[in-house]
């Protein structure tokens, strides 16, 4: 049964990480686990100062290469080591087999965001589901096998397939061409005020802005916190629970 008589939308994009697959604590998990595995009792770095360098360093990375500074390969081949060098630990070897240990293991965790699974699979039979994502093609994929969505979507979408990263028009543009919809009628829905809720307005698509902690940005379409608080805006009432306290605009 379609809905769209109830919402203007009949595309839905969602960007993954920290929106629908909790990065933070599948990485974390992770991290720890390399840390008291590998590190700490060769090194002695304990995790607590182990994760909080290596988000730091990985984060700033990650901006480069989403601004066309650097490569993959370089984050990839960086991002360990400088770790280790702020800790005072010279150890290439231990940062390639970090690098790999952590690729092999994270996208194999399973974690959502709250009420994910439940909201994709109540969305699912009333509008084409799709994901934008900045991140490796291949890690991406794995990630959405192994939390179990990779069926409900129609278009996967990395920046790496698309040669752009959000928030790039372009890989906007191309999502929609990919998937066959005007963005007219298409929401994307995304954790980052830069990537994913600016970078789809110059798509000419509207946007909500998934902020579990701080402030929405104050032209985005919709701001929620929590991810069920989109039944309002998608579902029939009563199509299940809607979380109070919305941060929704009208």
């Amino acid at each position: 049964m379609e809905i769209h008589g109830l919402s203007p939308y009949r595309h839905l994009f969602f960007d993954l990480d920290r929106t629908l697959w909790d990065f933070q604590a599948n990485s974390r998990a992770v991290l720890d686990e390399l840390c008291t595995e590998l590190i700490t009792g060769r090194h002695g770095v304990p995790t607590g100062a182990f994760i909080p360098v290596y988000e730091e360093v990985n984060a700033a990375l990650w901006e480069q290469l989403d601004g066309g500074v650097i490569p993959k390969e370089t984050l990839r081949a960086t991002r360990f080591r400088e770790t280790l060098r702020r800790l005072g630990v010279d150890d290439a070897p231990l940062a390639r087999q970090l690098e790999e240990q952590y690729l092999e293991r994270c996208p194999r965790r399973a974690m959502l965001m709250p009420g994910a699974f439940n909201l994709l699979r109540d969305l699912h039979p009333h509008y084409r589901l799709h994901i934008i994502t900045n991140g490796f093609t291949e890690v991406q994929w794995l990630k959405l096998q192994a939390a179990g969505i990779r069926g409900f979507f129609a278009v996967v979408l990395t920046s790496e397939m698309a040669g752009a990263s959000k928030p790039s028009e372009r890989i906007f543009r191309h999502a929609l061409r990919s998937a066959g919809a005007k963005a007219g009628d298409s929401l994307m829905i995304g954790d980052s005020a830069r990537a994913d809720v600016a970078g789809s307005r110059k798509a000419g698509m509207d946007q909500v802005h998934f902020v579990p902690e701080g402030e929405g940005d104050p032209d985005a379409t919709y701001c929620i916190r929590h991810l069920d608080e989109l039944r309002a805006i998608l579902l029939p009432e009563g199509q299940g629970v809607i979380i109070s306290g919305s941060g929704m605009k009208p």
